[in-house]
């Protein structure tokens, strides 16, 4: 089955779907995505999904819209891929019915296992996950995010919620996972035949290297910052590590911090910087990280020798790994800070490690591979 495909893909997150689109587009299939943008991320998207306005009233507009507006725009496709459970912006039950008008008006329908639903927060929580630490439990006690919110974890585990994830995860014909943690909370809920790992696309092409200094004065370390999520994110001990090292060493680093800002705004930011703060409680770098490696910069993030042996990767180990911890965030800052002319040949290999494993197009591949194949079976039976 190599005809081409036509792709719908429902919801996003940090242009996921928008990046594979372009990449599966550059291998001649056809796609369509449908999502409310990250609304102040604004990201790129061919079908609106957006709340035009606030409360109950914006549900009902985007309910109506969806169920009468859009319905001819969203059927007729070879795949179907939503962004797992918020892959649209409404209450929980209230997806139920649009999961199954795109089920049974399209030829076959995947999830892509990005960001928390039920599943991964019943994965985080469990003392026997391989995953010993994300934003919910560090090594088996409760993380900064979780004591500052007591019952998020109850929120994610609704009866709603669950109903709804038990649906979803009932009726697709596969999922794709994007990062280690992500694949390991699948294999709770499916057999392995129904999983595939993919990564995260990232457009090499656009996102050419920049050219790092041999050995740079001042280092400049970046921090981008979302405000709703500093402690899940990990962004507050993150913070708090930079400006220690950089009170002790003045001369020779500083702290640039951005919040907020739109997609394509933010990128461009981005360059500025030779270090870039990304998450704490990942064993995975994920799509900040991996833009910035692919522009040759340093990275401070989850790259667990876990996440390297998933991949089958030996060589190319570039990212500043950091346990979820202030001390490990500070040691290794101070280590990159004091050694400068480390940053160059690190941030190289960097660029090396994503267009081998995270271009747009090899992740595309990999997803139409899957994809192809799941829908052969499915129509065999």
């Amino acid at each position: 089955m190599n005809e081409p495909l036509k792709i719908l893909f429902v919801g996003d997150a940090s242009s996921f779907h928008r990046t594979l689109a372009r990449g599966l587009q550059s291998l001649g299939h056809e796609t369509v995505v449908a999502s409310h943008g990250g609304y102040w991320l604004n990201t790129g998207r061919d079908i609106d999904l957006r709340r035009r306005f606030k409360g109950k009233l914006g549900g009902l507009d985007l309910w109506l819209r969806l169920r009468f507006g859009l319905r001819e725009r969203m059927k007729g496709f070879d795949v179907v891929s939503i962004a797992a459970q918020s892959f649209v912006d409404l209450k929980p039950l209230r997806k139920i019915p649009i999961f199954d008008f795109l089920k049974g008006n399209n030829r076959s329908i995947f999830n892509t296992a990005l960001g928390t639903d039920p599943n991964y927060v019943l994965q985080s929580l469990d003392p026997s996950s391989p995953v010993r630490y994300n934003e919910f439990k560090i090594y088996g006690e409760d993380a900064p995010y979780l004591k500052a919110n007591p019952t998020i974890c109850d929120e994610w585990l609704t009866d709603d919620l669950l109903t709804l994830d038990r649906h979803i995860y009932g009726n697709i014909d596969g999922a794709t996972s994007v990062l280690y943690e992500n694949d390991v909370a699948l294999r709770r809920t499916l057999p392995p035949e129904k999983i595939a790992y993919t990564g995260i696309p990232i457009d090499t092409d656009a996102l050419r290297p920049v050219e790092l200094p041999d050995r740079p004065e001042k280092i400049r370390i970046f921090l981008g910052r979302y405000k709703n999520r500093l402690l899940e994110k990990g962004t507050d001990v993150m913070e708090h590590a930079a400006r220690a090292i950089v009170d002790r060493y003045p001369g020779k680093a500083e702290l640039i911090i951005v919040e907020n800002r739109p997609y394509d705004e933010y990128l461009e930011l981005l360059k500025s910087a030779h270090i870039v703060l990304d998450q704490l409680y990942s064993y995975t770098p994920a799509t900040n990280a991996l833009q910035a490696m692919s522009y040759g910069l340093n990275v401070v993030s989850g790259g667990a020798p876990e996440f390297y042996d998933f991949i089958g990767e030996r060589e190319l180990r570039p990212v500043l790994h950091v346990e979820p911890y202030y001390e490990s965030v500070c040691d290794v800052l101070e280590h990159a800070v004091l050694h400068p002319e480390e940053l160059r040949p690190r941030g190289l290999q960097g660029r090396e490690f994503v267009v081998k494993h995270n271009d747009y197009r090899t992740v595309a591949r990999r997803a139409l591979d899957f994809w192809q194949r799941r829908i052969r079976i499915k129509e065999s039976c």
